[in-house]
């Protein structure tokens, strides 16, 4: 078998191959694989979520054609490719920790407080690994976790109560500083068995008289979705206004209708009882981190949007984009 780092290395085959589209972190989600045998350990370890571990794999076997793990007992035991790929990338990875380490060495001043606030699906679904992970790094640092609501964690950035924040509401605002983290595009939540199912993309006027899950008039979302509506001429029949995301889709889970939702944070949580099928036109969004304008952020909270970004599957937020 080529060395994998040979296909890097020669401009024709990345040219030529799948193996161009290799990332460092689906190499870093073997290694952590073939060290702790099995998806949940390596999903700790990163401070990702499982399926985002199961998916990076995936992407690494169907880029190099290769079967890299088989299941035995409840773990994941490496082939003699995967062993072979590994050891061949220990001298990266060993380059790489050392790289890292010098960087703690450096940054090891992460103490005091740090304040990180969040709108409550964000809070709950989202942020907790990364935060959990931060912690792990920097145990002298002391975390405060705030969950509230999108117009009152803009306020709080702003007045410089919070470090960090986290939202996917669209803002403009003199008090604070926006970082981009990842953009998403709508998708439609279906009942189980509902007749729209059969179909692979839905659009506006599928929707026509439908009973509809629709997000609280407080959401910059809503308006998105009530203004899409309004131009294609299509009525909808709104049968209830929730506050999250994770609300609407339960109650798309119960059959009580059907619903447009942002997919980040929840797309790995939608669960069983919910069909998702992209919808056209697409609605965007971005979720920000934010932070204060008025003065410089500190280390602690530049490191920890550093880290947000650097663990983020950007990819499975825009699927169909």
């Amino acid at each position: 078998m080529k060395c994998i780092l040979e296909f890097m290395d020669d401009p024709r085959s990345l040219a030529r191959d799948r193996r161009s589209g290799i990332t460092l972190r689906e190499l870093e989600v073997l290694q952590r694989l073939i060290q702790s045998g099995t998806a949940m350990n390596a999903a700790r370890d990163l401070g990702i979520s499982q399926s985002a571990v199961s998916r990076r794999l995936a992407q690494l076997e169907e880029r190099l054609g290769l079967r890299l793990f088989e299941r035995s007992g409840g773990r994941l035991v490496a082939t003699v490719e995967a062993l072979s790929i590994n050891e061949q990338l220990r001298p990266v990875f060993d380059t790489l920790e050392r790289i890292v380490n010098q960087s703690e060495e450096d940054d090891r001043s992460h103490s005091g407080t740090l304040s990180i606030a969040a709108p409550p699906t964000i809070a709950h679904r989202f942020l907790p690994p990364f935060v959990a992970a931060f912690c792990r790094r920097n145990p002298d640092l002391q975390v405060v976790f705030d969950v509230l609501a999108s117009d009152a964690l803009i306020t709080g950035i702003a007045e410089c109560r919070y470090d960090v924040g986290l939202t996917d509401t669209q803002l403009a605002h003199d008090g604070i500083r926006a970082e981009p983290l990842i953009s998403s595009v709508s998708v439609c939540l279906l009942p189980e068995g509902h007749p729209l199912a059969r179909r692979e993309v839905i659009e506006p006027g599928d929707l026509e008289g439908e009973p509809f899950i629709t997000l609280s008039r407080r959401h910059s979302g809503r308006t998105a979705i009530d203004r899409l509506f309004e131009r294609a001429g299509v009525s909808r029949r709104i049968l209830i206004e929730a506050s999250t995301n994770v609300a609407t889709a339960d109650f798309v889970r119960a059959g009580l209708g059907v619903a447009l939702v942002n997919p980040f944070p929840i797309a790995d949580e939608i669960g069983s009882g919910v069909i998702v099928r992209p919808f056209r036109p697409v609605i965007r969004y971005t979720a920000n981190a934010l932070l204060p304008s008025s003065h410089a952020p500190s280390s602690a909270a530049l490191a920890f949007v550093a880290e947000l970004r650097a663990g983020l599957d950007t990819s499975r937020y825009s699927e169909g984009d």
